[in-house]
């Protein structure tokens, strides 16, 4: 099979590339480019399984970044066992046809527990006294040891939260770099998230997010002059278009407000009662999955939820499966904002009962995706937090303000505007002028085969 190298460039829209992508304008230039259709929902997780399997979220099960189990009773967000994907994987099909075929996954997710001969994705460690060290997971195990001593601790910090920049995606391209000389994978898969960032936080701003493309361009540059050198076959791509928003859908409260969703006060604090709610909402980007545990207020909910503003579309079962999501994970309905909205976890209705963990970085114990954790109250008070973390004093990092206005840019629905359509640059030639996210899959084989 031929050496194929396939770099997710997150967020990256014809509407992106110009005057502070010199290298991506140019390179594009003697390449084929071509729109990949929208997936409903254009979150990271679903599409990369997508890609990776050729499969729709109704097969492959990946429904969100996040969904409800309904054996636990616990909404679980960010998961990252490879065995949560239900199908076939692109590397696994491989190896079945050529026995020396090996493939290194740089941080593309659901990265643990996989068949990929090497891998490296973010696992910070957290201690007995509640601290949480930077800190990555490899395949194997002694990778993780031999790319810190070589660049650095993995940045966590710069992976996620007020802290992210181009910090994480260039120790991510070293990496892969580094684990390609070293093992010069057949297929190599490498996750780069840094546009993510400013485009979350100030939306299609060209003065903010200027930086943010120059840098990519370099990290891209970088990449694709080293696995040129190497004879690799190179596909850029990317996951979905990041559009402005301005209308945050508290989607939760309004069910609340219905009494339909229950919370339990701890500390004088509240924490969302999923399982002792008759309905309730995950919400991820501009995608909400609404769970109904009480199916006596079915159509209740569905009447609220079809006259809330912001919303464009609600998906029962019969409905969702014209978009492909239709799996036991998704919600009992499947939420789509409009253009200018995206849904909030926001469960409560007074910020002095929040619980502890909105205003820290939580992906975990979150209900929901949170797009306020790029921003932060203060440096001051970051500042303070860290010098007790310094002191050796007990700490909670919790700088992250409650105000969803101050987000710019989401994703997940299904955009019209093809400037905002995730994208497939390649030599190959493509006869389709758009491809559909499943086709991705037939794209990398043939770069492997063909």
């Amino acid at each position: 099979m031929h050496k194929t190298v396939v770099i997710d460039i997150v967020g990256l829209t014809t509407s992106l590339i110009g005057e502070h992508t010199p290298f991506l304008q140019q390179y594009i230039a003697t390449k084929q480019l071509t729109n990949i259709s929208p997936l409903l929902p254009a979150v990271t997780t679903s599409v990369q399984s997508t890609y990776l399997t050729g499969k729709w979220p109704a097969e492959h099960g990946i429904v969100g970044n996040g969904w409800y189990d309904r054996t636990d009773c616990e909404v679980k967000f960010w998961k990252q066992s490879n065995k949560l994907v239900q199908g076939e994987k692109i590397w696994e099909r491989a190896k079945k046809e050529d026995p020396s075929f090996t493939c290194a996954n740089m941080f593309w997710w659901y990265n643990m527990y996989s068949s990929a001969d090497y891998s490296v994705t973010p696992r910070p460690n957290y201690l007995a006294d509640g601290r949480k060290i930077p800190d990555c997971y490899s395949h194997p195990a002694s990778l993780r040891d031999e790319l810190q001593q070589a660049l650095g601790q993995f940045p966590l910090f710069k992976f996620w939260g007020p802290g992210a920049d181009i910090t994480s995606t260039q120790w991510i391209a070293d990496a892969a770099i580094y684990t390609d000389k070293k093992y010069s994978s057949t297929l190599t898969l490498i996750y780069l998230p840094h546009l993510d960032y400013g485009l979350q936080k100030w939306g299609q701003n060209f003065n903010k997010i200027g930086k943010d493309l120059s840098e990519i361009d370099k990290v891209v540059e970088q990449l694709v002059t080293h696995f040129t050198a190497t004879g690799a076959r190179i596909l850029l791509l990317s996951e979905y278009g990041i559009t402005n928003v301005s209308n945050p859908v508290h989607i939760n409260r309004l069910l609340r407000q219905q009494g339909l969703l229950a919370v339990r006060v701890e500390r004088g604090l509240e924490l969302l009662d999923a399982g002792a709610s008759k309905a309730f909402a995950v919400a991820d980007h501009q995608i909400a999955h609404v769970y109904i545990n009480d199916p006596a207020v079915s159509q209740q909910v569905r009447k609220i939820a079809e006259g809330i503003p912001g919303i464009e579309l609600v998906l029962d079962k019969e409905k969702q499966q014209q978009y492909h999501i239709d799996h036991e994970r998704a919600g009992d309905l499947v939420l789509m904002a409009d253009e200018k909205s995206w849904f909030t976890y926001y469960f409560w209705l007074d910020d002095a009962k929040a619980p502890d963990y909105a205003r820290v970085v939580d992906i975990h114990k979150k209900p929901g995706y949170d797009p306020v954790e790029l921003f932060m109250t203060s440096k001051a008070r970051a500042g303070y937090k860290l010098l007790r973390k310094k002191a050796g004093f007990r700490y909670v990092m919790d700088v992250i303000p409650l105000d969803a206005t101050l987000v710019k840019g989401s994703h997940g629905r299904v955009v019209k505007d093809a400037a905002f359509h995730p994208l497939l640059i390649t030599d190959n030639k493509i006869d389709k002028t758009v491809v559909t996210p499943t086709d991705v899959y037939d794209v990398i084989w043939q770069h492997l085969t063909v």
